[in-house]
């Protein structure tokens, strides 16, 4: 390499530094700022007597839906692993359910299989589903197409998620959530599969233990719903196949990004819907 092609390089390298530098001068002190005036909120409510009612809820939610994401997006930046272990993401960073299954068959084919199932399509997350949600579940009516919070898997949200209520009860439900693998991905030690799916079971409605705002909590055995999705597939349409890799994850227990208990054994079923007709709703 010349002097000047090092030059150039070394140029690009500076840039870049002065760049990531800047970027996270600016994200830090977001956070900060946030921080601050959270603790502002908080402190001016003790001042205007019952006033300090409203005040007090606008603190939480200033605390719940803007401070508390804000450090941890800073803090799960610098420390949770940007790679695959077996464990999807919050959009705050956090680490959050487990990858629990993989499919073999495409996106048409996974949804066909659902369906005939019983599961129902998940609606997307926008202002009239998630108002939607709140006043369904304060009334306890159904609302089978509920959405679901977004998770990240490959730096990206779900694809689709589908679920199943309980009793008409959108506070109780099985659900599942779906992300196609990129073009050429393998899990470790090699096998490959088309997609990755986090199923859990939603217990009741209630505050995030990191964010303290409103979600839902899952029963902490996630196998169990694990083995609830196979088994409705697999009774539905006798051509699934499944085949399970064995300790493909160590068996732990831990919390998800909204602090619920975890525990699982580690298996991954594989399901294989490669031989169903591929029929749109």
């Amino acid at each position: 390499m010349d002097r000047t092609a090092r030059t150039r390089t070394s140029r690009r390298r500076r840039a870049y530094s002065v760049g990531i530098a800047i970027d996270w001068f600016f994200f830090v002190f977001a956070g900060a700022a946030a921080l601050w005036l959270a603790y502002l909120s908080l402190t001016e409510t003790f001042h205007i007597g019952w006033w300090g009612i409203p005040f007090f809820i606008g603190f939480w939610v200033l605390l719940a839906y803007l401070v508390l994401p804000r450090l941890h997006r800073i803090l799960t930046t610098v420390y949770v692993p940007d790679y695959f272990i077996g464990r999807t993401r919050t959009s705050d960073g956090l680490l959050g359910d487990p990858v629990n299954l993989a499919f073999l068959g495409t996106g048409e084919q996974i949804e066909a299989a659902l369906r005939a199932a019983g599961w129902t399509k998940a609606d997307a997350v926008t202002l009239a589903s998630s108002w939607r949600i709140v006043t369904s579940t304060l009334r306890r009516r159904s609302y089978h197409e509920a959405p679901v919070s977004p998770l990240f898997l490959f730096s990206r949200q779900q694809d689709f998620a589908y679920q199943q209520e309980v009793d008409g009860n959108p506070a109780q439900r099985h659900h599942v959530r779906f992300w196609q693998c990129p073009d050429g991905w393998l899990l470790p030690g090699g096998r490959r599969v088309d997609w990755l799916a986090a199923g859990t079971f939603d217990t009741s409605v209630g505050l995030s233990l990191f964010t303290l705002q409103v979600t839902h909590r899952i029963d902490a055995n996630t196998d169990v719903e694990r083995d609830h999705i196979v088994k409705t597939v697999t009774d539905a349409d006798a051509r699934v196949v499944v085949d399970v890799i064995e300790d493909f994850a160590t068996g732990y227990h831990a919390r998800n990004g909204g602090g619920d208990s975890i525990r699982t054994d580690g298996d991954l079923p594989i399901v294989d819907v490669r031989t169903l007709a591929a029929v749109r709703a």
